[in-house]
């Protein structure tokens, strides 16, 4: 585990007024481990409470001590279970709710559905729904980290602090590759060329984008957009109308806009969940010559087989560096190649600020609109 805490964050991290409680949502036992941390940078206890399963699947919420006029945080990671966990959530809300505490605050470091906040056809926006859900249980405010889509802040009417894990990312490059200033930033596809420049502008260095890959879940044609059926004839149109047709799109060739020949090679993402495009991007990437590649990103959902495969896969220079706002503690004994940086530190300073009432703004130094 990869954390090194700054000495202006150390001296105040273990200073909290009274009347705050600390509580973690999750059932799994697997998914405390960054409640545990939070609650020991900021030397308190956690909460007392359970949260189990019926036996017909029911999630049950038992709080086992008083929050009457208290700030409650509840911090929940994401499990696999990814329904149940928001169940808990929402469960544990509402108990508090109804406990007369006297603020709720989830602190949510990987916002579930946040890749479904656009209209897909005839789908719907479900990361809105979700948020509707957490205000009307009883939440208060948010803490969350590196949300897909910024917009997706607008979906709350309570305040919402999104931190950002890029400092501790860049932190592990500077201390954890020796040679990085012979790296060149690279952007998976153009989606992500916004944050490759951020990266590449704070370690000045070179940046390189890959272009031409399979279409992705983020294009245009599964955008609402699209939604309205195909009309089945001219003559449903008017006479007068004549409506131009959108020229479909067509994929290039693959291919590599910048020099990674002789370098280091660091992929950058916010979710890395499947991992076939990482993986095709990192053969594109050795192919033209870059000698070690690293993936690196905030959240590791790391789903079904993405550990063999990274452990299978035939560049033995590729390693995956993400953060631990979701447990992947098995994922990392499939794969020796996937490291962790611990991002706890923030999300307990920002719990101390907001408990005793000070600015966030220190959280959020350097950081502009496109990070």
């Amino acid at each position: 585990m990869f954390c090194v805490t700054p000495p202006e964050l150390e001296t105040k991290m273990n200073i909290t007024k009274g009347g705050l409680v600390l509580f973690s949502a999750n059932s799994n036992s697997s998914c405390m481990e960054l409640s545990k941390k939070i609650a020991e940078r900021l030397g308190v206890e956690m909460g007392k409470v359970q949260v189990y399963q019926e036996p017909n699947r029911e999630t049950r919420v038992q709080i086992q001590e008083s929050v009457r006029g208290k700030d409650v945080f509840i911090i929940q990671t994401v499990s696999k279970d990814v329904n149940t966990t928001i169940m808990e959530l929402l469960i544990m809300v509402y108990a508090c709710k109804t406990s007369c505490a006297k603020s709720i605050i989830g602190v949510i470091p990987y916002f579930p559905y946040s890749k479904q906040c656009k209209m897909r056809k005839r789908g719907s926006i479900v990361s809105k729904l979700l948020a509707s859900m957490m205000c009307k249980a009883g939440l208060t405010h948010l803490i969350t980290m590196d949300l897909h889509q910024k917009e997706i802040q607008g979906f709350f009417n309570i305040p919402v602090d999104n931190l950002r894990a890029s400092p501790f990312l860049l932190q592990y490059i500077q201390e954890e590759i020796p040679d990085y200033r012979n790296a060149v930033i690279v952007a998976k596809s153009p989606a992500s060329a916004k944050r490759a420049q951020s990266f590449a502008e704070r370690l000045r260095l070179g940046i390189a984008v890959i272009h031409g890959e399979a279409q992705d879940a983020e294009s245009d044609l599964v955008d609402g957009r699209h939604s309205p059926p195909m009309v089945r004839s001219v003559a449903a149109i008017h006479p007068s109308l004549e409506i131009p047709m959108l020229i479909p799109k067509e994929k290039p060739p693959i291919t590599v806009v910048g020099d990674v020949g002789g370098r280091i090679a660091i992929i950058v993402d916010d979710i890395i969940d499947d991992v076939d495009s990482f993986l095709a991007a990192a053969e594109t990437l050795k192919e033209r010559g870059a000698y070690k590649i690293f993936v690196m990103a905030t959240h590791g959902l790391l789903s079904s087989d993405a550990p063999r495969l990274i452990e299978e896969s035939a560049i033995d220079e590729v390693t995956v560096v993400v953060t631990n706002t979701i447990p992947h503690e098995v994922q990392k004994l499939q794969c020796p190649k996937i490291k962790t940086v611990d991002i706890s530190m923030i999300l307990s300073e920002a719990i101390r600020r907001i408990h005793n009432g000070e600015s966030m703004s220190y959280l959020f130094r350097n950081i502009g609109l496109d990070d």
